[in-house]
């Protein structure tokens, strides 16, 4: 039986979900100094994010701090939607090599959200322009901010599925252009730690899921059209996208100089794509199909230290699944951005 609070009748309600802010966020950003300015904040997660900062820092009576959400701004409804919310929307192209970060306010904390991913294998320059170099220009305009710079757990090899996946003191092994390019990040950014004591938080996001996209719903939407479901990789983490936006919001005041503070950031569970599929084959109430054999290792993290600071996410996987079955019943949008998880050789 669904309860109201695993319903979503549309993508309002949802959103109002995401960016429901905890009692432990609105406690941290209490003490936030400077205003919050959001870059990237135009993607999958960064509305959410911004609308899940602005309600903790009014409901922490900081009123005084500003918002600041930076992107293209493509579509000008996200924009003005994000403004009613009472973020400040600026529209700004990061890539465009005349921009002058200048031109961007100043900012006691950053998130850092821009990324390029699709497509990386066929343009490695430009992944690498966009995951590598912009971070030296950010770094260079707003050197004493605080910085939460969103990483991939693409950064680590694969492992085999019953260790429990990678912790941060693993080595990393990144495998491709992208994986690459998004540890060029991590070091660019941990280079300013070290030299400027910009204090840096690297958090290395493994699938986070809202419904719309993610693993969940990749796998539930062929199951319910009764296409065949891939288990080659056969195993994942995913993570809620509310509890994935807060962490990096937390994570503000956890980053460092000198050594940045870095943390995986994904689900306690390691994730079986056969049993997703036999979940969602009950709520569609039709057998799913598979194609593969499972391989003995998948892309893993171990997020135990995440949840050992700020908790486990609030909304379990078996809640995740039912949230995603009701949510393709009800024939709610999907994002048509597939996460391309059975990804195996690094090539996106």
């Amino acid at each position: 039986m669904y309860t109201d609070e695993e319903m979503f009748t549309d993508e309002a309600a949802l959103e109002e979900r995401l960016s429901a802010p905890s009692p432990a966020l609105v406690a941290d950003l209490a003490g936030l100094e400077g205003d919050l300015l959001v870059l990237g904040a135009g993607g999958k997660m960064g509305p959410s994010l911004c609308r899940l900062a602005r309600r903790a820092l009014d409901a922490a009576g900081r009123t005084d701090v500003t918002v600041y959400a930076v992107s293209r701004w493509s579509d000008p409804a996200a924009a003005e939607a994000l403004e009613a919310a009472g973020v400040r929307a600026l529209a700004f192209d990061l890539m465009d090599p005349r921009a002058d970060l200048g031109r961007l306010p100043d900012a006691g904390a950053v998130v850092f959200m821009v990324g390029a991913k699709f497509g990386s294998s066929g343009a490695p320059s430009h992944a690498w322009a966009v995951n590598a170099a912009l971070p030296d220009r950010v770094v260079r305009r707003w050197p004493a901010a605080r910085i939460s710079a969103f990483s991939t757990g693409n950064v680590y090899p694969l492992v085999d599925v019953a260790s429990g996946g990678c912790t941060e003191d693993d080595p990393v092994a990144p495998v491709g252009e992208y994986a690459m390019s998004c540890l060029g990040r991590e070091r660019i950014f941990g280079h300013a730690a070290l030299t400027r004591s910009t204090p840096v938080a690297v958090i290395r996001l493994n699938y986070a899921v809202d419904l719309r996209y993610g693993v969940l719903a990749d796998v539930a939407a062929r199951v319910r059209a009764g296409e065949p479901v891939d288990v080659t990789t056969g195993h994942a983490n995913v993570v809620w996208q509310g509890y994935a936006n807060e962490v990096a919001l937390r994570a503000l005041l956890h980053a460092t100089g000198e050594e940045p503070f870095t943390l995986n950031l994904t689900g306690p569970e390691t994730v079986s794509v056969r049993r997703l599929a036999h979940w969602f084959g009950a709520e569609f109430d039709r057998e799913p199909v598979f194609t593969g054999a499972e391989a003995p290792t998948a892309l893993l993290s171990d997020a135990s230290r995440c949840h050992a600071l700020f908790g486990y996410p609030g909304v379990p996987l078996r809640t995740l699944v039912r949230m995603q079955a009701d949510w393709l019943r009800r024939g709610l949008p999907l994002s048509g951005k597939p996460t391309k998880f059975q990804v195996r050789d690094g090539r996106f």
